[in-house]
């Protein structure tokens, strides 16, 4: 029998509960104890105890053998790696950059933290190519641009300080800021704007607009448009923000794997497939084309 005396769980039961268990796991509930696991969910302790010793076998959690408490594994690590050197998370941003592409005649692009950069996972150009070469893999620092200030200034500040701190950056025109003060102030400008803007910081024939994707209330990297500045457009790239918050607002429905997200991208589409012009960009995460 189960718990409360109910009808044996059958295997798929089984599995969802050993899911539920995984997707439990947060930043702040980094571990959790038999007893206590078997309180959260409702089950009895043997019950609990066979999920985690099941999920632990396998990898996908941790005993500490003195605490007994199970934490996430090396399995997790190695599933995640795999999935992202063979493009998964590109492939699932794709389904928000094209139709932004497409929409603004912009370059879209998304990029997730590496360091004191922001990394592009993948990008689509929608009208002329921003670069000559593939933007993929290109790291963007965090004091020169905004595809990196979309993500930096919201990160919390303590924690961006931490990273900030002493560090030595590079200048790239004569308008990228390298004072740590200088920066500061630029990052809180951006979240009480709620968007970075930036023109000629990283490469002076360019700028950019980006916000963040916030994940169940924290940044995980930022989506951006770019353009040349030559030559003149009859728009302003900023006229395009409430397009690009909504796209943020789909990419991160999309990785929280929330049940209405998967066709929500698309409907911004028109059915027009892109033009020669429109090229899209993926790659692995970690790999510099």
């Amino acid at each position: 029998m189960s718990d409360n005396g109910a009808r044996p769980r059958s295997p798929l039961q089984t599995v969802d509960r050993a899911l539920e268990v995984l997707l439990s796991f947060t930043e702040r509930r980094r571990d959790w104890g038999v007893l206590e696991l078997a309180e959260a969910f409702g089950i009895d302790k043997s019950t609990a105890q066979r999920i985690l010793a099941a999920l632990a076998a396998r990898g996908f959690l941790s005993a500490d053998p003195v605490t007994r408490r199970y934490s996430l594994g090396p399995t997790m690590w190695r599933m995640a790696a795999v999935w992202e050197r063979t493009g998964g998370l590109a492939a699932l941003a794709q389904r928000v950059l094209e139709p932004l592409a497409f929409q603004t005649d912009r370059t879209a692009l998304f990029a997730v933290p590496d360091g004191l950069h922001v990394r592009c996972v993948a990008a689509v150009n929608g009208g002329e190519p921003l670069r000559s070469h593939p933007l993929v893999g290109e790291l963007y620092p965090a004091n020169a641009g905004a595809t990196s200030r979309g993500y930096f200034a919201f990160l919390d500040s303590n924690e961006r300080r931490a990273l900030i701190s002493g560090r030595v950056f590079a200048t790239f025109t004569e308008l990228t800021k390298i004072d740590e003060h200088e920066l500061e102030r630029l990052f809180v400008e951006t979240v009480a704007r709620g968007y970075a803007y930036s023109e000629g910081e990283y490469d002076y024939a360019t700028r950019a607009l980006a916000v963040p994707i916030v994940l169940r209330g924290r940044p995980v990297g930022s989506l951006s448009l770019g353009e040349s500045k030559y030559p003149a457009r009859p728009d302003d790239i900023r006229d395009h923000l409430p397009a690009l918050q909504a796209a943020a607002e789909q990419l991160a429905a999309l990785l929280d794997n929330r049940a209405n997200s998967a066709a929500a991208p698309r409907q911004a589409r028109t059915g027009r497939a892109l033009s020669p012009a429109r090229t899209s960009q993926t790659g692995n995460i970690g790999e510099t084309p």
